[in-house]
This record gives C-alpha cells, sequence and structure tokens, in this order.
C-alpha cells in the first residue's frame, strides 16, 4: 500500500468519523422547525447526517378560528396520526426553504414540553 493510499483512507475515517459525531450532538438538540417550499411547516428532532431528517416529527397547521374567521389558530399535529404516518422523514434539501433550532421559550417548545408531560 503506497503513502497515497494511505493518506485517501485516513482522510475517509477522519470525515466519517465528524459525520457520525455531528449526528450524535445534533440528536442531543431540541426541537427544530423545517419550512417548505410547499408551504409546510414541520417541527421535529432534526439530523443533518448523511441527510436531513425528522423524527418525533409534528406538522404546524394553520386553521380558521370558528368564533372569528378572520383570525387564525395553529394546531400542532403528530406525522404519527397521519394517514401517511412514518417513524422518520427523510427531507429533501432542494424542498427545504430553511430550517433552525427553536428556542426553549418558543411557544411551539412550550407546547411540545407540556404534552411531553
Amino acid at each position: 500500500m503506497n503513502k497515497r493510499n494511505l493518506v485517501i483512507i485516513v482522510a475517509v475515517l477522519v470525515v466519517v468519523g465528524l459525520g457520525f459525531l455531528m449526528n450524535k450532538v445534533n440528536k442531543n438538540k431540541g426541537y427544530s422547525v423545517v419550512y417548505m417550499t410547499t408551504g409546510e411547516v414541520y417541527v421535529g428532532k432534526l439530523t443533518t447526517f448523511p441527510d436531513l431528517e425528522l423524527k418525533d416529527s409534528y406538522i404546524l397547521q394553520v386553521t380558521k378560528d370558528e368564533a372569528d374567521p378572520a383570525k387564525n389558530n395553529f394546531q400542532l399535529n403528530p406525522t404519527s396520526e397521519a394517514i401517511w404516518a412514518s417513524k422518520s422523514i427523510h427531507l429533501i434539501k432542494d424542498n427545504v426553504v430553511f430550517y433552525g433550532l427553536l428556542m426553549s421559550n418558543s411557544k411551539i417548545a412550550e407546547t411540545l414540553a407540556e404534552q411531553k408531560k
């Protein structure tokens, strides 16, 4: 085995190791919000390596207020209760407008924390 092959093997192992480390760090974070090009908004535990994967997810839906149709209400519906329910959702990066970690004092994070109790 020549020196070049050894360097390539070490580089690949380092990249794979960093990927697994990043994935483990991502799993320890709180909930993230993901806004899709279709306008759908998902909330869940997001990992970014090796692809975008959302677990323990919810879909944020806008509903009209029955008392005042000019107002909107928001609902968090677990994707596990959807007709197409799955353990996780693998997202295509081209369809994601943005994603980010929810602040622990956001309304959604507080609602999810209450549901978990």
